[in-house]
């Protein structure tokens, strides 16, 4: 079952994300964490820093987990 991870804005960016869900320590590791890594947004392989999340996307990352974004 994912995790679920609580959006109190409209969006979140993947990077801000993977922060969030604890999945990197710092917002600067992002970029590395992305060029390292595979991660499916609703079945489909993105590695964008700045894309849009919304509530009802699934994001899974090989190795770390399935997220469920959902809004308060």
């Amino acid at each position: 079952m994912p995790e679920e991870i609580k959006l109190n804005t409209e969006f979140i960016t993947l990077g801000q994300f993977l922060k969030l869900a604890d999945v990197i320590q710092s917002g600067g590791m992002a970029k590395w964490f992305l060029s390292e890594n595979d991660i499916f947004i609703n079945g489909e392989q993105d590695q964008r820093r700045g894309r849009k999340l919304r509530a009802g996307d699934t994001i899974k990352i090989p190795g770390f987990g399935e997220f469920l974004i959902t809004s308060n």
